[in-house]
């Protein structure tokens, strides 16, 4: 989408434009990430919120999830996508190609045999999964893999403790999988705050779940009966049994094939090496966005997106803009959600602020209550000195939209008190806005 965003932007003011990709057009997020994940989460959803309501007039008996009609209803989406992309392209005067694109010059790409001159490059290819170094490792299946199973097998283990094992593990869960998550260090999901994640991982093993902390992946193995897999604990070595291995142990900028080394562009796993204005620190004719580029900015697809944008805008005007990215939120798309914005709590005492932590222990409030969900809790980090925002985390059900509210007052610099002054439409989880300040 970063590659997209610029695209439009350079063709919008009569550059020649075009974009190469060796996969359908539409990036990650549309096909093989954000948005199909969040459709399959729909069924998990109501799954959940049917149990959640038993003996409060549902009944969930005989409720399941078809698999096989949630995939279909999933396939809606996104198998226009490419198409309907490179119609608009089109459109507006962006050329789209096919195939491997690889850097001959500095100035140069080859894409399948044909030679491409530009005065400048955009480097937008994303991220893979990051390459896992223990027995079997090329038996496990990528998030992709599981966005287009056909069919959901029975016993699933997820390797690694972040954003894809347990948004993936919430839904198998829900549709009736025995599920499991490997974690090699202390904890799971470590840019999120510790106390919601503790809060996180009991809902999750509520719903059976099992989240193995401190446990190392040894190896993976082929049976008659699936896939063995053997961890490595304080207390021993014992094997699990699955019938798919997922790899959820994090991505890394994919630049492979790039040659990058022909076009003299410094770069290594977090991207290609840029400076704050996203040019090339080695290359001036290339820029660099999103998970293609060693910046500060988190690897989401909206980054991604303002990324593009600016590199677009500092390559047709010859400026060093800068992205901005205060305030940018993110969520973890369980059920229900773990979302953040800002500082973590260590981090805002570590930088000196007067710190103010407002907690609130949120289950029992009227919002939750009215669905039946038990657990759900926020910690609002404000600034004692100017009363604003520094950091926002929540974990309960719609908070992925509430935290937008608190990602707004950090890019504005808006007080809690300007916040508390807002009527908000009631009942609804934002009118709880307010208490939580």
């Amino acid at each position: 989408m970063a590659g997209v965003a610029a695209a439009r932007k350079c063709a919008s003011v009569g550059w020649s434009v075009s974009i190469v990709d060796e996969l359908p057009y539409g990036g990650t997020c549309a096909l093989r990430g954000c948005d199909p994940k969040k459709i399959l989460r729909r069924g998990a959803e109501i799954i959940d919120g049917a149990r959640l309501m038993n003996g409060k007039g549902i009944d969930p008996a005989g409720l399941s999830i078809n698999w096989a009609d949630l995939m279909e209803h999933k396939r809606g989406f996104t198998d226009p996508v490419p198409g309907n992309l490179e119609s608009d392209l089109a459109s507006v005067g962006v050329e789209t190609l096919h195939g491997r694109a690889e850097f001959t010059d500095t100035n140069q790409i080859d894409i399948d045999g044909t030679a491409y001159r530009a005065d400048r490059f955009l480097i937008a290819t994303g991220a893979r999964p990051r390459p896992l170094d223990f027995v079997g490792a090329e038996l496990l299946a990528d998030s992709t893999g599981f966005l287009n199973l056909d069919e959901l097998p029975r016993r699933v283990v997820f390797v690694g403790g972040g954003f894809i094992s347990f948004e993936f593990a919430h839904i198998a869960a829900r549709a009736g999988a025995d599920t499991t998550i490997i974690e090699h260090g202390d904890r799971p999901l470590k840019s999120f705050d510790p106390d919601l994640v503790q809060l996180l991982v009991a809902r999750s093993e509520e719903i059976g779940i099992s989240v193995r902390s401190r446990t190392r992946l040894v190896a993976v193995e082929t049976t008659s009966d699936g896939y063995a897999v053997t961890v490595e604990t304080d207390g021993g070595t014992e094997t699990i049994v699955a019938d798919l291995v997922v790899h959820g142990a994090g991505r890394i900028a994919d630049l492979s094939h790039l040659g990058l080394d022909a076009a003299g562009v410094e770069h290594d796993d977090t991207g290609v090496a840029v400076h704050p204005h996203l040019q090339s620190t080695t290359n001036p004719s290339v820029f660099a966005a999103g998970d293609s580029a060693s910046t500060p900015g988190p690897p989401l697809t909206p980054v991604a997106v303002f990324e593009g944008k600016v590199a677009a805008s500092n390559m047709l005007n010859s400026t060093m803009t800068i992205p901005d990215y205060d305030g940018v939120p993110t969520a973890v798309f369980t059920i229900p959600e773990l979302a953040r914005v800002g500082l973590l709590e260590d981090g805002a005492r570590a930088s000196g602020i007067e710190l103010d932590v407002r907690y609130r222990n949120t289950s029992g409030w009227y919002s939750n209550y009215r669905i039946g969900e038990t657990t759900a809790a926020v910690k609002i980090l404000v600034d004692a000195s100017d009363d604003t925002i520094v950091g926002a985390h929540m974990f309960g059900p719609e908070y992925g939209e509430l935290i937008n509210f608190c990602a707004l007052t950090i890019k504005l610099g808006l007080t809690t008190r300007q916040i508390k002054s807002m009527t908000a439409a009631y009942p609804t989880v934002t009118s709880d806005l307010g208490s939580m300040l």
